[in-house]
């Protein structure tokens, strides 16, 4: 086995812990409620809009790259995976100082939010390792398997993106502001 391959071995196992851990921990901080702690109620508005640029920038990365501007893409890229960082913690920091939102539509629409809702949790676990493991393929500079890895990353990533922002604009109304 050469260097390449041990390296991208062990960016396979750290993705596969995160990938793990990332979705556990959140579960188990969802349960959490920190007592004498103001309500973090402003965020949701802040991290729906994280949500929209993250899906802006990535549509702007699949641009720079077709247009042959690896650098722009690469740091298009970075910014992304930050940004998801910074809604991650404030998300958490939300659900742990607020109770959750009921929503409170009905008919039709109550089953369109529940399927949007359902698929965007679902994919949001799906695209950890998806996005890790495409950013480790450019990071090796296997530019080949990157390619092929992106084409199922950009899409989920981008419904991911897009469906926090429907879910926010769909349960505003709901929210209890204190």
């Amino acid at each position: 086995m050469d260097a390449l391959e041990k390296r991208e071995k062990e960016f396979n196992k750290l993705i596969t812990i995160v990938s793990i851990i990332v979705p556990v921990v959140v579960a188990i901080l969802f349960t959490v409620k920190l007592p004498n702690v103001n309500s973090l109620s402003f965020l949701p508005p802040i991290y729906a809009s994280i949500n929209g640029i993250t899906a802006v920038l990535l549509v702007l990365a699949v641009f720079a790259i077709k247009n042959g501007n690896r650098k722009v893409h690469q740091n298009l890229m970075t910014t992304c995976i930050g940004l998801s960082l910074v809604f991650l913690i404030m998300y958490i920091g939300y659900h742990m100082t607020s109770d959750s939102t009921k929503f409170g539509g009905e008919g039709l629409i109550k089953y369109l939010y529940y399927f949007i809702l359902i698929t965007h949790i679902i994919l949001s676990i799906v695209i950890i390792p998806l996005v890790l493991r495409t950013y480790a393929k450019a990071y090796l500079k296997k530019f080949e398997e990157h390619r092929k890895l992106a084409k199922i990353t950009f899409p989920i990533w981008l419904y991911v993106a897009i469906t926090g922002v429907i879910v926010y604009i769909m349960i505003s109304p709901y929210y209890v502001h204190a």
